[in-house]
């Protein structure tokens, strides 16, 4: 297949990429992770700088990665290698390809693990399963989930089936027309549940949290959040976004569409908190994130309000489809490769690669119950899959994408495939050759914990530095594509 031919598959139209994109970026993180940060960081000043991260490192990077997938027309592997071929490049930088592909697929791993937390709650809440008169009484009924390895493995067995049911049908037929109702149904339950907040008290109170502009509580911490979750909420260096940016038609705009995929990510997001946090607030509970809030904190609120059970089973009912809509973007690149390289059918690419996720799925899974003392350096097999991907995978990926369409690849290549006017992409080379990088930097240190990061009292010298980097790099670039060209 050559750089220009069309694949057998395309969305039908630029929505079905934008809701594919953004049921892959509406993943638990968004809504246990990022309405907290909102309000435990600045309120209005934290989405400020946070749509500034978004602008400088997120955006940039996605449309790189589209650009990518679009131009190679395939996996990340083949798309990466033949963007790479075409500038005169070798196939190793295929490797980056391979690292997004297998980052994705690790990170699919452990995630359906979490995926299954969602489904077991559903039936819970169901069932009245979530009877519990503390923090305490909740904490136990999570405890016991996890303890369980048949009861929990079921659950995540339950998620990988339907995840391979959906890619298994195809981009259309499968991920596409399930896309289609999947994010309106999500946005419409988190509608019914902020309606529903605003007349059962608290929802003054978060507005406050996530809203008020306070910057004195933007400390560097903050900042770093900010940066951090604008690089990992939009899936990037997962294989997920150049592998659906594989299938959107040449004559859909990547800018645009990157822009409505990161707009859409961000209000959903919001509208988690305002959603949750009401509950939280009206019942005198202090907020947080992470599983705690879901699965301990807000099923006790629930209980404590009229209709409480009917929306607890809406809120898990949205969780699970959120998880869902992740789960079934991070297996694509694998389906994708088996069925380019492999020959394989859809289905047999699917199933095939669902029997691999179950079983490494499973190791995951037993890091909670028969194998949690099964650690190498201090980590089970759980952690290891969640700190090599996002503290080292990911960062890295992301960082050499960038770098190789700044200042390794045929420019021509990105500026027929975006199709920005001038200034835009001498702004989009500006942001991936230095700002992107740099962001990406950052965020790779303060994950390591290698040493500490205060942007809030140091920022001149990073600015100082990302000048003069910008400096350097423009007066040496013509001489590194001259050494890579050979």
């Amino acid at each position: 297949m050559t750089a220009r031919q069309q694949p057998k598959n395309l969305w039908i139209g630029r929505w079905g990429f934008v809701l594919a994109a953004t049921g892959s970026a509406v993943g638990l993180g968004n809504i246990w992770k990022f309405p907290y940060m909102t309000g435990e960081y600045g309120g209005g000043a934290f989405v400020l700088v946070y749509l500034a991260c978004i602008l400088c490192i997120g955006i940039p990077a996605m449309m790189t990665e589209i650009a990518f997938g679009r131009r190679g027309r395939g996996s990340p592997i083949d798309a990466v290698k033949r963007v790479a071929q075409e500038s005169g490049r070798g196939k190793i930088w295929s490797g980056f390809g391979w690292m997004s592909m297998l980052a994705g697929f690790m990170i699919l791993s452990f995630y359906v693990v979490v995926a299954g937390w969602s489904l077991a709650y559903l039936w819970k809440a169901l069932s009245g399963g979530l009877q519990g008169g503390s923090v305490d009484d909740m904490a136990a009924i999570f405890g016991a989930n996890n303890a369980n390895p048949l009861s929990l493995g079921a659950w995540s067995t339950l998620v990988t089936v339907v995840t391979m049911c959906i890619v298994g049908k195809g981009v259309q037929e499968g991920i596409e027309r399930n896309m289609r109702w999947m994010m309106p149904g999500m946005v419409l339950l988190l509608l019914v549940m902020i309606v529903y907040a605003m007349f059962s008290g608290g929802f003054g109170e978060a507005v406050t949290f996530l809203f008020s502009f306070e910057v004195g509580k933007l400390s560097s911490a903050g900042l770093l959040a900010a940066m951090g979750h604008a690089f990992f909420t939009l899936s990037l260096s997962a294989g997920a976004i150049m592998a659906y940016g594989a299938y959107l038609p040449d004559n859909k705009s990547i800018a645009r569409t990157t822009f409505t995929v990161a707009i859409c990510d961000t209000l959903i997001a919001l509208m988690a908190g305002l959603a949750i946090f009401p509950a939280i607030f009206a019942n005198g509970m202090d907020p947080a994130s992470g599983p705690g809030l879901i699965f301990m904190s807000l099923p006790l609120a629930f209980q404590q309000m009229p209709m409480g059970s009917v929306l607890q089973v809406i809120f898990f009912v949205m969780l699970s489809v959120a998880a869902l809509t992740s789960a079934v973007s991070m297996i694509e690149a694998t389906v994708a490769w088996l069925t380019e390289r492999k020959g394989m059918s859809r289905k047999a690419a699917a199933w095939s690669s669902g029997i691999v996720l179950w079983l490494l799925s499973t190791l995951a899974m037993l890091s909670f119950n028969l194998g949690a003392d099964w650690t190498l350096a201090g980590k089970n097999f759980f952690d290891w899959l969640d700190y090599l991907t996002s503290r080292w995978m990911m960062p890295l990926g992301g960082l050499g994408l960038c770098l190789m369409a700044g200042f390794l690849l045929r420019d021509e290549i990105f500026r027929d495939e975006l199709r920005l006017a001038r200034w835009q992409h001498a702004l989009w080379l500006l942001m991936v050759r230095y700002v992107s990088p740099l962001g990406i930097v950052l965020i790779f240190i303060d994950a390591l914990g290698v040493m500490s990061i205060d942007i809030g009292s140091q920022w001149p010298w990073f600015l100082a530095a990302l000048v003069v980097i910008t400096v350097l790099g423009e007066m040496l670039s013509p001489r590194v594509k001259q050494q890579f060209t050979g």
